[in-house]
């Protein structure tokens, strides 16, 4: 991750929202809307809430053993 660029830039889980990440000379910025941003940040809310599940269930299975 480039930490140069910060939160903005990849966002939360590393991912890289901008488009064009070539090399020098070749960028090409692209900044997220309000409401993309919304949007990503609810699919990543429904990402961890999935994840969180699948511990919770593998905890419950290791209790059951």
């Amino acid at each position: 991750m480039h930490e140069e660029h910060g939160e903005e830039h990849h966002g939360f889980g590393g991912r890289c929202w901008r488009e064009g990440h070539h090399g020098y000379g070749q960028f090409t910025r692209r900044f997220l809307t309000k409401e993309e941003k919304i949007k990503k940040l609810e699919e990543y809310t429904q990402e961890l809430k999935n994840e969180l599940a699948a511990v919770q269930e593998r905890i419950k299975e290791l209790k059951a053993k």
